[in-house]
């Protein structure tokens, strides 16, 4: 690693640290950590004052935490209180997402503002659940019902869209190339693991499990750290998304781990993740963020990336949102709004997306720019909004 990367990742660690500082100073606005984070590393990064770039341990090390931010999310994810009506109508919305997504990614490639229909209409129907999570976990929502449909609509946004990047968009970009048979290989390795994990726990291996959770051996952090790194490389191997893997990982090793030895092993977990390599990944994708091209675009004014930003965001609320509303009998209105704003809150598979569109020759460097700094813009304002109007809703509550 050379002095500059040094640097750089010395500066991205005090960004890890003043973010949630700043955060509890500005009580009024309470910007989420995340969004601070991004923004800073937008700002110290080659696009404005170039203090930091990133160079190619960074860029490992920013891998590992967009891995660790959706292991957590996947280990996180209650099936207990999603399942049934809010995993039901979620998958609904999903539905009518894609449906939305459709007619409107190939409307603007029909009105040649886009290069790829496809391509963008997968983008607009994601869902941030990584980024979500521990937004809602701070704000105490997780137990509450309107958490369990915001956790059942993050995780439909998740699994939806990296199955149709699987079969659909990624066409080669893995080892071997996506495909409908390797996704159902990878789905039923998954279930094995499922059935193991729920049904196979050895008396002796537990007690010495419990026995090396605090010592230096750490072997259940040593084992969820194997379990994550083989599926991140078996989802990669079989030409898929190395979230999807990081996502089976989660939802594996908390099905192994009930009870209080559970939330113990999620405590580490999440010191590990949120104390060192997530913050890397939001910060980096501020480093990475390509300004020029969002402010450069030599294209004609109505086709400007500058131009397409704010249209992109609109439509993340059309085609994310817009579905929560059909959940009418489990929450009021104001909820309602909050949980669009919360499906609509996007960011990593926005850039995942980008990348292939523009790997592929299908998606212009400025139109990916547009998508992500929207992206950027979602997680920015839509969780801070959705949370305020939560907070309001409960303190009406509360006093009728």
């Amino acid at each position: 690693m050379s002095i500059q990367e040094l640097h750089s990742l010395l500066l991205i660690f005090l960004i890890a640290v003043l973010s949630p500082m700043i955060s509890e100073i500005l009580p009024v606005i309470r910007l989420p950590i995340v969004v601070l984070e991004i923004t800073l590393g937008l700002i110290i990064g080659p696009q404005v004052l170039g203090w930091a770039e990133p160079g190619p341990t960074i860029a490992i090390l920013s891998n590992f935490g967009l891995a660790f931010l959706f292991f957590v999310a996947g280990f996180e994810i209650n099936f207990q209180a999603i399942r049934g009506r809010p995993l039901m109508l979620a998958a609904v919305g999903w539905m009518m997402s894609f449906g939305i997504c459709l007619l409107v990614g190939y409307s603007l490639q029909w009105s040649a503002m886009v290069g790829s229909g496809l391509i963008v209409g997968a983008a607009l129907t994601t869902t941030a659940l990584g980024t979500i999570m521990p937004i809602l976990r701070d704000a105490r929502e997780l137990p509450t019902r309107f958490g369990a449909y915001t956790v059942a609509s993050g995780a439909m946004g998740e699994f939806g869209p990296i199955i149709l990047i699987a079969l659909v968009l990624s066409g080669g970009e893995g080892e071997h190339g996506g495909s409908i048979w390797l996704m159902l290989v990878f789905v039923v390795i998954i279930l094995v693991a499922v059935y193991v994990a729920i049904n196979y726990r050895p008396p002796r291996l537990i007690v010495l499990m419990q026995e090396k959770m605090h010592t230096s051996a750490q072997l259940p952090m040593r084992i969820a750290i194997l379990v994550l790194g083989s599926l991140v490389m078996l989802a990669r191997d079989m030409g898929l998304d190395s979230i999807l893997g990081a996502l089976a990982a989660g939802i594996v090793v908390s099905l192994a781990s009930p009870g209080e030895y559970g939330k113990e092993l999620m405590h580490k977990i999440e010191g590990m993740a949120f104390g060192f390599f997530v913050p890397i990944f939001f910060v980096t994708t501020g480093l990475r963020y390509d300004l020029h091209a969002l402010l450069n675009s030599n294209k004609a004014l109505m086709n400007k990336a500058l131009m397409q930003l704010p249209l992109f965001v609109i439509l993340f609320l059309l085609v994310r949102g817009l579905p929560a509303f059909i959940i009418r009998k489990d929450l009021d209105l104001t909820s309602r709004f909050a949980l669009a704003l919360f499906s609509a809150t996007q960011l990593p598979l926005v850039v995942a997306i980008a990348e292939i569109g523009v790997k592929s020759g299908n998606l212009p460097n400025d139109t990916a720019a547009s998508l992500v700094g929207a992206g950027m813009m979602s997680v920015l304002l839509f969780p801070m909004i959705a949370l305020a109007l939560r907070r309001r809703q409960l303190q009406r509550q509360k006093t009728t």
